[in-house]
């Protein structure tokens, strides 16, 4: 909306602007999400990405970090930025592994696989390397020497047993509009 010629040329910028750059929840009668949307020029952090390349390009480190806006992907997504800014799916990774054991002390324990490093890892369907938004492709997961499903997280090895159903979680989902599942 904030670009159409007629709206930019009838509409005061500030109503116009509210309306279509940046709008919340709670505006306009509860439009929007919890979120809410912005134009793309209004998120800073193609500009945070690019300043991450720039500082590993020069030899500097970075981390990686998520703040639980969705576990399990919120990682995910903070890769995938940083990689807007030019980094390399090759630094992205390098970035949220051993540069993060770096930044937090542990190392000599984890961030890469070593002898006598712990041995968690992923194994994905898809190679980051050929893009970063493979990452989500979680196969399997290696954890204390036991080896899970990465989609259910059932146990697979040393012993086969499925995951606790987590609480909450409906059995079947409650689907409206007439759809039925079986």
């Amino acid at each position: 909306m904030y670009n159409d010629a007629k709206l930019r040329r009838f509409t005061p910028y500030e109503e116009l602007a509210g309306k279509s750059r940046r709008r919340i929840r709670s505006q306009f009668g509860n439009a929007g999400n919890a979120g809410g949307w912005f134009m793309d020029e209004e998120y800073n952090f193609p500009q945070v990405a690019k300043a991450a390349n720039d500082i590993v390009r020069a030899g500097g480190r970075i981390g990686v970090g998520s703040h639980g806006q969705l576990n399990g992907l919120g990682y995910h997504w903070e890769m995938w930025s940083i990689a807007k800014g030019g980094m390399s799916p090759h630094d992205v990774l390098r970035c949220a592994t051993i540069f993060g054991a770096e930044g937090i002390g542990l190392q000599k324990d984890v961030g890469s696989l070593e002898v006598g490093k712990m041995a968690d890892l992923v194994v994905l369907d898809g190679n980051p390397l050929q893009d970063i938004r493979n990452t989500n492709t979680v196969r399997f997961v290696m954890k204390n020497g036991r080896l899970y499903d990465g989609n259910t997280l059932d146990e697979i090895y040393p012993t086969k047993r499925a995951m606790a159903r987590v609480l909450g979680t409906p059995e079947k989902p409650n689907v409206r509009a007439g759809m039925d599942l079986p």
